[in-house]
């Protein structure tokens, strides 16, 4: 996986933990068929369009108030 986009991602998810939820819960949805909501020339795996559609505002989340 990339360094570049894991740093980036970070940036828009600061918590750690919840970026890791966030990402696998995509992961799945793309590994399942969903299509990306990215495009790239090169190949990407599924963790790394997740990581580009955090990267590009392409995903939403919310903390759960508690």
């Amino acid at each position: 996986m990339r360094d570049d986009y894991i740093k980036a991602a970070q940036k828009v998810i600061t918590d750690p933990n919840m970026l890791i939820n966030v990402v696998s819960h995509r992961v799945k949805q793309l590994k399942r068929g969903n299509r990306p909501l990215v495009e790239s020339l090169e190949k990407l795996s599924s963790e790394e369009i997740a990581l580009r559609e955090i990267i590009e505002g392409k995903i939403s989340f919310e903390l759960a108030e508690g």
